[in-house]
């Protein structure tokens, strides 16, 4: 019984975590900001011409 009750606790530290790190990137916005500088990284090496990129 020990047995199961710590595989059930360690998924469910699995899964909080999970839906933590889910949270804070939907809660501060980290996939767009990070989407967005590699945007102007990208844009940096390839276009001639300066552009001003915010998100």
């Amino acid at each position: 019984m020990k047995t199961v009750l710590n595989v059930l606790w360690t998924i469910f530290k699995i899964l909080f975590a999970v839906v933590a790190v889910l949270f804070v990137v939907y809660f501060w916005n980290l996939d767009q900001k990070v989407l967005g500088w590699v945007y102007t990284q990208v844009n940096r090496i390839h276009d001639r011409k300066n552009v001003d990129i915010k998100f």
